[in-house]
């Protein structure tokens, strides 16, 4: 499907291009990050940003929302990679499933989501497995989404047994504020000793705007970098 979007202004792109140039060269320079991933988070912004980033060669980007990832995979390249990072709920599966080119859910955070979402990609017909993460937990607070360690083995087992169209790709965490500010993070050292303990080859997606750097260090595979691309986003209109 060829694009319907816009590119934005020169200026605009000329913006967008320069960041991503310079978040992309940190990436490859990682000395621990051979072959990351760079996925550009581009909730609440305009189609058009994301095609400028797109004209630049990003491929991956990753959406909170399954309303708004739905309506620019419309208007967008169809060879984009979508990721879906925002909290899984089971009544949209459905319509998640319905985006021929989604790569990746990153939030898996329970066996009963997995087999849900399972199900969904099985209907909409794809003859390819769809890639996800299982998110954890690893701050323990409260609002946040995720499994507890404790029950990541369960949930890796139940994909591996029940959900023949997914593919567990790795794991994901989003770190907390305070642990953000403490060398080496918490978060991120918990999730890599967690993938270590399970045995796999799975990758790690973790590290995000102010972060990815040391995400990076600590053996990310994939990170997630918005603000630093695209700039500060307006609150989401209510």
């Amino acid at each position: 499907m060829a694009s319907t979007a816009q590119l934005p202004s020169s200026e605009r792109r000329a913006e967008i291009e320069a960041n991503l140039g310079g978040v992309g060269n940190a990436v490859r320079q990682s000395s621990s990050a051979s072959g990351a991933r760079l996925v550009a988070v581009s909730k609440l912004k305009p189609a058009s940003d994301i095609l400028a980033a797109y004209a630049s060669g990003q491929r991956h980007f990753g959406e909170n929302y399954v309303q708004e990832l739905c309506e620019k995979a419309a208007v967008l390249p169809a060879d984009i990679k979508w990721h879906f990072i925002g909290r899984l709920q089971s009544n949209k599966c459905k319509a998640l499933a319905a985006v021929p080119n989604l790569w990746a859910v990153e939030t898996i955070d329970s066996e009963a989501k997995a087999r849900k979402l399972n199900d969904a990609w099985a209907a909409a017909g794809h003859v390819h497995s769809l890639n996800v993460f299982i998110q954890v937990n690893t701050s323990g607070e409260a609002n946040k989404g995720g499994v507890e360690p404790l029950e990541v083995e369960g949930v890796v087992r139940a994909i591996g047994e029940s959900c023949e169209r997914l593919s567990l790709l790795g794991l994901m965490t989003i770190g907390s504020l305070d642990g953000s500010s403490r060398r080496p993070n918490p978060d991120f050292l918990c999730l890599r000793q967690l993938r270590d303990s399970l045995g796999a080859r799975l990758e790690l997606s973790m590290g995000m705007s102010d972060d990815y750097a040391h995400a990076l260090e600590l053996g990310a595979t994939s990170v997630r970098v918005g603000s630093k691309i695209f700039g500060t986003r307006a609150p989401k209109p209510v």
